[in-house]
Formats: C-alpha cells, sequence, structure tokens
C-alpha cells in the first residue's frame, strides 16, 4: 500500500488535454461568474445566452456546453490555459469581443466585486487587451443595457 502510495506521488503528474477555443471561452466565463463565490441564476443566463447566440447554438446545446465548462473549470487550477485556448481560437482583433462577454458576466448580477475585476484584469492581460480596451469593453456593455 505504502508503495503505491510512493509510487503514485513521484509519478509525472497527467496533464489534461488543452480545451477548444469555445470550450475554453465557455469555462472562462464561468469562472469570471464563479469569482464572487455568488454563481447567481442571472450570470448562468447570461451565460447560456451568450454562448447560444454566439456559437448559433440551441437553448438546449449552450447549456450543455455551459454544463461541461462548470466541470472543466472546477478542476482547472488556474486561468492560463482557457487564456491560452482562446488566443489562439480568436483573433487578437475579435477578443474585444470576449472582453465585452466577460462584462457582461461581471455585471449581470448588478454587483461588481473585487475579484471579479481582478480577474478579468488578469485575462484581459492573458488575452493581451489593455486596460484601455477592457474598460471600452465595460462601457459598450454597459451603454447597451441603457439604451
Amino acid at each position: 500500500m505504502f508503495q503505491r502510495l510512493l509510487s503514485s506521488l513521484s509519478a509525472t503528474p497527467r496533464r489534461a488535454p488543452t480545451p477548444s477555443g469555445r470550450l475554453a471561452l465557455a469555462a472562462l466565463l464561468v469562472r469570471l461568474a464563479r469569482a464572487d463565490g455568488d454563481y447567481s441564476p442571472a450570470e448562468v443566463a447570461r451565460i447560456d445566452a451568450y454562448l447560444a447566440a454566439h456559437y448559433q447554438l440551441s437553448p438546449f446545446e449552450a447549456v450543455a456546453l455551459r454544463q461541461e465548462a462548470e466541470k472543466l473549470e472546477a478542476e482547472a487550477p488556474d486561468t492560463v490555459r482557457f487564456t491560452r485556448a482562446v488566443k489562439e481560437a480568436v483573433p487578437h482583433e475579435d477578443r474585444m469581443e470576449v472582453m465585452g462577454a466577460l462584462w457582461s458576466i461581471a455585471l449581470a448580477d448588478q454587483d461588481r466585486t473585487a475579484d471579479e475585476e481582478a480577474l478579468i484584469r488578469l485575462i484581459a492581460s492573458l488575452l493581451g487587451i489593455s486596460d484601455k480596451d477592457s474598460a471600452i469593453a465595460r462601457q459598450r456593455v454597459i451603454a447597451g443595457r441603457e439604451a
């Protein structure tokens, strides 16, 4: 028994496969929604709506993608692998839309927390988006709600 335990501890850790760009983006949205410890129904609905619209999915397909992303997000130790997959799948000029989606999720529950803002800053940096462009994306989301 001790031999198996020692073997498992010294074994090379198995690397999880890199998720597809679509799944990685969904996992980022979930991670952001969970960042403040309150994964609200409004955030879940906003994630589902974004996935359905962005990927032309039925409501059932969007829910299935989000549920798969929830599992992946819960198992992932960091955010880097998600942003790396998104960077590979989304050209730089289209990443402002990703920032808009992130801000939309952060603002869905009408409570912008420091944890959410810190995670958005990290994600923006990892995606090569400046703080200024992230702020522009946030302003667009806010303006779209007021219209």
